[in-house]
């Protein structure tokens, strides 16, 4: 027995670790969506009218390749500040290339009309406290942070259930352990049945 409350223990340490950084990250972004309406942010809008050069249209084919071409997104990144990530793929409409580019908080797009090579770019910047919302979400974060709330989830997990284990454990010397278990499981169901319609 003894072995075994020594292996929960570590469990349950080891998984409080992993999940404290994030725990507090979603924590308090839960209290800013909460109160998403509450905080008010200016969004930062950034929009660019420019001619691509002739040479950088030259070999790409119109209406079959779905990503800018290198030398083309080079270009604006040197010449313009615009960073155009390569996962990214647009569309094709009457000659038109469109190309959305969401992240976490904020938004950008890019049109080029082929023929004549005018490209419009806007970018939007909604703030830090919206990037850290986006990421609580996992909106348009990619893969990566993904599989990183995915590994959290399952810590948070492992967390709670060595948590409960250790609470039996302990309950025959803690008399208000299982009361106060049972509040955190009431409270949420009352006002989920009583007060959200």
């Amino acid at each position: 027995m003894g072995f075994s409350v020594g292996t929960v223990r570590q469990w349950h340490w080891v998984s409080s670790a992993i999940c404290l950084a994030a725990m507090l990250l979603f924590a308090i972004t839960g209290i800013t969506l909460n109160h998403a309406a509450e905080i008010s942010a200016e969004p930062r809008v950034v929009s660019r009218e420019i001619t691509v050069p002739a040479p950088l249209l030259a070999h790409w084919l119109p209406e079959t390749e779905r990503q800018l071409p290198a030398n083309l997104v080079q270009w604006l990144a040197e010449e313009h500040q615009i960073q155009v990530p390569r996962r990214h793929s647009g569309e094709w409409d009457s000659g038109e290339f469109y190309l959305a580019m969401p992240r976490p908080g904020g938004d950008a797009w890019l049109s080029l009309d082929t023929d004549s090579g005018e490209l419009i770019y806007e970018d939007t910047d909604r703030g830090w406290i919206a990037y850290l919302n986006d990421l609580h979400k996992g909106r348009d974060s990619g893969p990566v942070w993904k599989w990183f709330l995915d590994i959290f989830a399952a810590a948070c997990v492992v967390f709670c259930l060595t948590g409960f284990w250790l609470l039996w454990q302990q309950s025959p010397r803690r008399p208000s352990t299982w009361p106060l278990t049972a509040l955190g499981i009431v409270i949420p169901l009352v006002i989920a049945l009583v007060f959200i319609h």
